[in-house]
């Protein structure tokens, strides 16, 4: 596998969790592609382009178990999210939920709503791992109810949304997105769901039956599409929320309009937002390609998500710590393993700059690494990997982050 990527060879990457990795058949098509660009950019961009960018979102649909419709292609993950956030008409005492794991950029955006007229309140949902299925469960429906019920006067007037995580990216473990959404569903709350590691990583997603209102999902991540593209997923019966993306395109119908007769469809705001590279987007069909001829989505994560369980537990053994999933539930292909870090040693842009740099130029090796719930962790994901090398790293990074505490 490694030879059908174009990694540095001495480069041991268990982060394409992250930024993705891409195959070397798809960058080929990539090539491809973006000579026919500049070959003659007026005939692409006017009359090509569209129809590979109906066949990406075409094939990405079914993958996800909707209609392509339903789906249109955006930069990555917090740029959809923010979009879904922002089109909302926001009032006063509407109430945004985010977690205390929710991703940094998408956090901010939801607080930065807060701090702007009409000023929506922002609940935090706290999760802290390890963790069952069953008790997130049982806390989110006691947190949905309270937030629900502490509404007074404008409890049948307010809006609540809520922004759930499909997989979540610090620590490395899958939520019951479902059943939360389920939860939010009977409880009349609007689901926002940020699945930026879900396409590629989680099988047999079907979203016209999860029914979540809005879901976003990074395919630069796992799905071997070039970096960045994301599937923004809107059912047809909320594409009236969504009324311009971000940017605001040409084609944007205002009712102000003198000729105005109805909002554009959704895909058509979303064709031609802008002069930007097209060829991450397009580039879907390849990778799906690839994955076919590797096996199919079954085989790949079958593949992955072993050597996650395989590799988390050999790398908690060579650093004498654990996993923080022994019995892999919460695990797909990312597995998180505690560092030998004391928990005093509090998270400071001094010690993640000393990690990043002892991983990355001492050893030319990383995987993801966080402070959570007192502990020091890493989230590897699991691809082409070897922990042994990593364990290694962290060891001799670890090592020079108590030293660095010590002085």
């Amino acid at each position: 596998m490694h030879k059908l990527f174009e990694f540095d060879p001495s480069y041991v990457n268990l982060n394409n969790g992250s930024y993705g990795s891409l195959p070397m058949p798809v960058r080929l098509a990539c090539d491809k592609l973006s000579a026919r660009v500049e070959a003659n950019p007026d005939r692409f961009m006017r009359i090509e382009c569209i129809h590979h960018w109906n066949e990406a979102r075409t094939r990405v649909a079914k993958l996800i178990g909707a209609e392509t419709d339903e789906c249109v292609l955006v930069n990555n993950t917090s740029h959809g999210i923010t979009t879904v956030l922002r089109n909302f008409e926001w009032n006063e005492g509407d109430i945004i939920i985010g977690t205390s794991t929710t991703y940094g950029a998408v956090s901010r955006a939801i607080r930065y709503l807060g701090d702007i007229p009409p000023y929506p309140q922002v609940s935090t949902f706290n999760l802290q791992f390890p963790a069952s299925h069953a008790e997130i469960l049982e806390n989110w429906r006691e947190h949905i109810r309270r937030v629900t019920s502490e509404a007074g006067d404008l409890k049948q007037t307010r809006k609540v949304v809520a922004v759930v995580d499909a997989i979540v990216s610090n620590p490395g473990v899958r939520l019951p997105w479902k059943e939360m959404v389920a939860v939010c569903k009977d409880a009349g709350v609007w689901s926002v769901v940020d699945a930026a590691h879900a396409i590629g990583q989680e099988v047999d997603i079907n979203l016209s039956e999860a029914k979540p209102d809005f879901w976003v999902s990074n395919c630069h991540k796992w799905l071997f599409v070039k970096r960045g593209c994301a599937v923004l997923y809107v059912p047809k019966r909320n594409q009236h929320v969504i009324r311009s993306p971000i940017p605001t395109p040409h084609n944007y119908r205002s009712p102000q309009d003198e000729h105005y007769n109805g909002p554009q469809k959704i895909a058509k705001l979303f064709e031609w937002t802008g002069t930007i590279d097209y060829v991450p987007f397009l580039s879907i069909n390849a990778a799906l390609d690839f994955r076919q001829w590797l096996g199919g989505e079954h085989k790949i994560n079958e593949y992955n998500h072993n050597l996650a369980i395989a590799g988390g537990k050999r790398l908690a053994s060579l650093l004498g710590t654990s996993v923080m999933d022994p019995d892999g539930d919460l695990t797909l292909n990312m597995v998180n393993v505690e560092l030998p870090i004391p928990g005093d040693i509090k998270y400071s842009d001094e010690i993640n700059a000393l990690l990043q740099n002892t991983l990355l130029v001492d050893w030319n090796a990383y995987a993801a690494h966080y402070y959570h719930n007192g502990k020091w962790w890493t989230r590897c994901s699991a691809q082409i990997s070897d922990f042994e090398v990593l364990a290694n790293a962290f060891q001799d990074a670890c090592q020079k982050v108590v030293k660095f505490a010590e002085q």
